[in-house]
């Protein structure tokens, strides 16, 4: 692409703008590219036997000689979780990771059997030179430990990245660094990228020390056993728990790997202390209740998560206590209140306390910023050009608004889709051109095998099932051998629609009888099965199941006397 090579810096992102999840974001100057977070999305319910969401990498590994790093904000999923995918995929020279970012990213590796050993930890105070660009880092707040922002100097002007932020004056961890924010935003900024996730939300998000108190109260006030539901990448959250539990005499076991996962890393880290306070589920079983905090996944509602598997009462360690008390530590994400207010309804009819995020019960706020967060970001950084990312379509306008607010020309606002590339000269920016940018789908171990169509089909069989056609043909004599048979799965029950399958029985002879000549074709008779059972069964059911022909070459043996 001749645009590329113009002396422009170009910034585009593979993924995040018009969603929430998938972040990867790219700038590129001459022969050199960065890369800014490899996520995943995790999918919707229609994308079925979908395990994860991640970008197409197409452009990168046409241009993986020009990569010089990747660069991590921070060690949520959405920032992450596509690293293996992209290492299978494209060469990366170096990655450089904030230090609990490091540690999931090892441990996620290791569980992909990927061997990549250049990996480096980044803090505020390096900087990264290459020929043309400069990088660096600045502390911000967020739900995670070591949460960075990235700035990058090009010839053609500055370019910051928030990553994902709030704005915590009374903060678990260390304060973000404001002081660095207003350095680098003095010294004159070209464009802003900035986290949109809470856009719409107004005002300041909560501090995360008043969910601490709000969490202690509920925890201090109870002589029952607590159980916790929250997000386990939330570790400020967990820190704060594991804290108040040692605090008032109380052990915790944990469950789900996940949770286990960022726990252990979190030790190993030195972000939670009071390694003492953990047990095992059999050891937890055997104290009191007013000695026992259960930590666990399923805050969503989630059918095989821990939370979901003890509200049905099939978990094979824990067994719900009728005076126990359940605390879900965190929001509904879109699309998941159906499942949470069913395990929310499955607790309450144990007999079990129940404690949601409301109004009158702070136990949970947001890692992003709302709109005033997003304002004192815009203020500090004070760019001449701004682009939202992180988010919806919705999200992404809003936040463009709130930028028009704070005095940047509405011009100068871009609101982009993944894709969509800006090139930057002199300190002008403006959209020009675009790349190849979408989904790619990764199931079990195949990544990007599942096609448009096979989806597709995936939602009949759902909705409409599928049914099998199983007819043996004797191929010397031109005929069908014996009955046909047919077989369903999620069309209808067998049992009570005997008359039905034998009417498709008779159908589907007629059609293959109508194609037995030499020589045979199987693909014509499969075909003109399909074609007649069509019809037939969305005009007997009203349904359109996906009709599978398999048709057997039987030979007869043939006897000669003599």
């Amino acid at each position: 692409m001749k645009f590329f090579e113009n002396g422009d810096t170009k910034v585009f992102a593979l993924g995040g703008l018009g969603e929430v999840g998938k972040n990867m974001y790219c700038v590129m100057h001459n022969n050199e590219i960065i890369i800014m977070d490899a996520g995943v999305t995790f999918p919707a319910g229609e994308l079925m036997g979908i395990d994860y969401v991640i970008p197409d990498f197409t452009f990168l590994k046409k241009n993986e000689s020009k990569i010089k790093a990747l660069f991590i904000t921070h060690g949520h999923e959405d920032h992450i979780g596509g690293i293996p995918f992209l290492l299978q995929s494209v060469n990366i020279p170096v990655i450089y990771a904030p230090n609990q970012a490091v540690g999931l990213i090892k441990r996620k590796l290791d569980d992909k059997n990927i061997r990549f050993k250049n990996i480096m930890v980044l803090t505020e105070d390096i900087k990264v030179k290459f020929k043309s660009m400069e990088v660096e880092f600045f502390k911000t707040t967020h739900s995670i430990p070591d949460s960075h922002g990235i700035c990058v100097h090009t010839p053609n002007g500055t370019i910051v990245s928030t990553g994902d932020f709030k704005f915590d004056l009374t903060p678990i961890g260390p304060m973000a660094s404001l002081h660095k924010m207003a350095e680098i935003g003095k010294k004159g900024v070209t464009l802003l990228l900035s986290d949109s996730t809470n856009a719409l939300n107004d005002g300041f998000s909560l501090s995360e020390s008043k969910v601490d108190e709000a969490l202690s109260d509920i925890i201090s006030r109870h002589q029952s056993r607590i159980i916790i539901a929250t997000f386990a990448s939330n570790i400020y959250r967990l820190k704060h728990i594991v804290e108040t539990c040692a605090r008032t005499g109380r052990k915790i076991a944990t469950f789900g790997r996940s949770m286990e996962n960022n726990i252990d890393i979190s030790i190993q880290g030195g972000y939670i202390n009071n390694k003492e306070v953990f047990i095992s589920p059999e050891e937890a079983n055997k104290l009191p209740p007013e000695k026992v905090c259960l930590l666990c996944t399923g805050s969503q509602g989630e059918p095989l998560a821990a939370l979901s598997r003890i509200a049905n009462g099939n978990h094979r360690q824990i067994k719900l206590q009728p005076d126990d008390v359940v605390i879900f530590s965190s929001s509904t994400i879109p699309g998941n209140a159906l499942s949470v207010s069913r395990t929310i309804n499955k607790l309450y009819l144990k007999g079990v306390d129940v404690y949601t995020n409301t109004s009158l019960s702070d136990i949970h706020t947001s890692g992003h910023g709302s709109s005033e967060e997003l304002k004192l970001m815009i203020r500090l950084i004070n760019p001449k050009y701004f682009m939202p990312f992180h988010g919806e379509y919705r999200m992404l306008k809003k936040h463009a608004d709130i930028a028009i607010e704070c005095d940047i020309p509405k011009e100068n606002t871009f609101v982009l889709a993944n894709g969509e590339v800006l090139s930057m000269n002199k300190g002008h920016v403006k959209k020009m051109g675009y790349i190849q940018a979408g989904d790619v789908y990764v199931d079990g171990n195949r990544i990007g095998d599942v096609s448009n169509a096979v989806m597709k089909d995936r939602k009949v069989m759902a909705s409409d099932g599928i049914v099998i056609v199983i007819a043996n043909l004797d191929t010397n004599n031109n005929e069908l051998l014996g009955k046909i048979n047919i077989t369903t799965r999620g069309f209808v029950l067998v049992n009570d629609n005997t008359e039905l399958l034998k009417q498709l029985e008779e159908q589907a002879k007629k059609a293959i009888n109508s194609k037995l000549k030499k020589p045979i074709n199987y693909t014509d008779i499969k075909n003109e099965v399909i074609s007649t059972l069509t019809p037939f069964i969305y005009d007997k059911t009203g349904r359109k199941p996906i009709i599978l022909p398999v048709i057997m070459n039987v030979k007869k043996d043939i006897k000669v006397e003599s």
